[in-house]
């Protein structure tokens, strides 16, 4: 029994570490984020916020950690492909004609909330 205890303690314990994912924006929030830099955030506006930042187009919305965190798991090259290519109602490049492959990284990056490298 006391086994019992200690492991339910410890899995408390290690659940209360886990970072917890971010409540989604507002829609007010969503249509005022834009990306820090000065040149990704006029390619965003451009191309990204359209349809990102407004959640009746079904996109997934900028900074919506809980609808971009399975997105993120399939991995960099999988989104960067599905942006390129396009994927479903993603049109291909998200009409951004002068994208590199490197703005779409961090303009997925951004939208995902995320700083760290997708799997």
């Amino acid at each position: 029994m006391r086994r019992g205890l200690v492991l339910v303690a410890v899995a408390l314990v290690v659940s209360a570490c886990g970072a917890k994912v971010p409540p989604p924006p507002t829609p007010e929030q969503a249509l005022a984020l834009r990306p820090a830099d000065a040149r990704l955030a006029s390619l965003y506006e451009t191309s990204c916020h359209a349809c990102h930042a407004i959640p009746e187009t079904g996109a997934p919305l900028v900074h919506d950690r809980a609808a971009w965190d399975p997105r993120w798991k399939q991995g960099e090259a999988v989104l960067l492909d599905h942006t390129i290519q396009g994927f479903n109602a993603m049109p291909a490049t998200g009409q951004c004609a002068t994208c590199t492959p490197d703005d779409f990284k961090a303009l997925i990056r951004f939208m995902a909330g995320r700083d760290d490298s997708a799997s």
